[in-house]
């Protein structure tokens, strides 16, 4: 690999996003960024996820000069409300409730940094939930647990049953790293991973 490359650095714990940034075979660290994911006042779900990438990014490259850095945030939105994390069975369960049968949005937002200059992105993923019964939603609860997944729907896993239509420009999208919007994002920064430095 070349040795002029810049550290690259994932500012997330998300295990699924650590899984992502694999596909791509540039070696990197993940920290925790550290950063407080309550809305603002009047802020839409774009905005949200944008601005909470963004702040992750931040908060990482601040102490790491010369180092690039990858934010992600995804908020899912059905009927203009937005959806994160459940945390529990309780909220998941309200949540899916809510959204089946439903068109759901969900924004996954990208910033990448080195310091001095930021990229940002917001790649959005449509997704229709099919009518589903209580019953339906318990097993999938019971069967996934996917309480640290914004909108609860997994579709990378047996959340896949949940949907009827998918409607995205990136599959990877959903999962919570768009990688195509962020392949060309790490090339501006001089990180492609078709550039003779993948391992």
């Amino acid at each position: 690999m070349p040795t002029d490359r810049p550290r690259l650095i994932l500012a997330s714990t998300s295990v699924y996003r650590k899984q992502l940034l694999e596909r791509l075979r540039l070696p990197f660290d993940t920290q925790a960024p550290g950063v407080d994911e309550t809305a603002l006042p009047g802020e839409t779900p774009a905005d949200l996820a944008l601005r909470l990438a963004q702040a992750k990014a931040h908060a990482i490259a601040v102490n790491a000069p010369g180092a690039v850095v990858i934010g992600s945030d995804q908020v899912a939105v059905c009927a203009g409300e937005a959806l994160g994390k459940p945390g529990d069975f309780d909220h998941a369960f309200a949540q899916l409730r809510r959204m089946a049968g439903q068109d759901v949005a969900f924004h996954s937002a990208l910033a990448v940094t080195d310091g001095t200059r930021t990229e940002v992105a917001d790649v959005i993923t449509h997704c229709r939930l099919r009518p589903l019964t209580d019953a339906q939603l318990i097993a999938y609860l019971k069967a996934e647990t996917p309480y640290d997944t914004a909108g609860s729907a997994k579709a990378e896993a047996l959340g896949i049953a949940l949907m009827e239509r998918i409607d995205s420009d990136d599959p990877t999208a959903l999962i919570g790293l768009p990688l195509i919007a962020l392949t060309r994002m790490l090339a501006s920064f001089g990180l492609d991973p078709l550039d003779g430095g993948a391992a």
